[in-house]
C-alpha cells in the first residue's frame, strides 16, 4: 500500500498600517512599492499568491493604532480577493497621523491563532514605549510553535544612514505631529549608533527565539528581496 499525506501549510500575514509605514512619500512616477507600505502590500500579494498555488490558507491582520483588520485563514477564492481588496484599500487610503503600539496588538493576534501556522509580519518596528514589550510581544507570536517571519521595512537612506544636508531642517513625526528643528549632520553620528543598536537587538531577540528576521531596504530591488527570500 502506498500512503501519500498532503500537508496544508496556514499563513498569517500581519500588516503595520501606521503613518510612518507611508513613508517615505511618493513622487510622480516613482513605482507603490518604493515606500514601506507599499512593499509590505505588495509582497503580502506575491505570497498570498504563492500560497493559493500551493491550496494553503492564508489570513490577514492590519493594525495602526486599533486592529483595524483581522481575517483568519482560508484557501477559498472570495477569501482572497477579500485580503486582496483589503490590501489595495491599504495603498488607496493612507492613513494620517496614526500612531501604533505593535506590541498590543501583536499580542492580541497571537491569541487569536490557535493552530499552528506560519505568522509573516511587515513593520518598521518604530514605535512608542520600551523595547521590552515589542520583544516579548516577538516571542508570544512563537508561542503554539509557530514560525514567524519578519520582514523589518526601512527606508535606508534617511532612517539608518541619516542623509541630509547641513541645512536647517524641520523633522516631523508622521504618527505624533511632533516637530524639532536641527542641522542634521550634529546628530548623525549619535542618531545612526542608536538606530543600529536598536536594530542590532531585534535582530539578535529575533536569532534567540528562532525567527527567520529579514531586513529590507525600500530603496533595493523588491524582485533581489522577494525572491532571496
Amino acid at each position: 500500500k502506498r500512503y501519500e499525506e498532503e500537508t496544508n501549510l496556514r499563513c498569517h500575514l500581519i500588516v503595520d498600517n501606521s503613518s510612518s509605514m507611508h513613508y517615505p512619500k511618493l513622487a510622480n512616477g516613482d513605482a507603490f512599492y518604493t515606500n514601506k507600505i507599499g512593499f509590505s502590500v505588495l509582497a503580502s500579494a506575491v505570497l498570498m499568491n504563492l500560497l493559493k498555488k500551493q491550496r494553503d490558507a492564508v489570513g490577514l491582520s492590519v493594525y495602526s493604532n486599533t486592529l483595524e483588520f483581522y481575517a483568519s485563514e482560508k484557501g477559498s477564492e472570495r477569501h482572497h480577493r477579500m485580503i486582496l481588496n483589503k490590501l489595495e484599500e491599504i495603498l488607496i487610503k493612507p492613513v494620517l497621523s496614526k500612531h501604533t503600539d505593535t506590541a498590543t496588538f501583536l499580542h492580541q493576534i497571537a491569541e487569536k491563532i490557535h493552530r499552528r501556522s506560519m505568522i509573516i509580519l511587515f513593520t518598521d518596528m518604530f514605535q512608542l514605549g520600551n523595547n521590552e514589550a515589542l520583544f516579548n510581544a516577538l516571542q508570544h507570536l512563537k508561542h503554539n510553535k509557530h514560525k514567524v517571519v519578519v520582514f523589518h521595512v526601512i527606508d535606508r537612506k534617511t532612517e539608518v544612514n541619516f542623509n541630509f544636508d547641513n541645512a536647517p531642517r524641520k523633522f516631523i513625526d508622521m504618527e505624533t505631529g511632533a516637530e524639532i528643528n536641527i542641522f542634521a549632520d550634529t546628530v548623525k553620528s549619535l542618531y545612526e549608533d542608536k538606530v543600529n543598536l536598536y536594530f542590532d537587538s531585534i535582530a539578535m531577540t529575533c536569532a534567540q527565539n528562532k525567527i527567520k528576521y529579514v531586513p529590507v531596504a525600500v530603496e533595493d530591488s523588491f524582485e533581489k528581496i522577494v525572491t532571496t527570500y
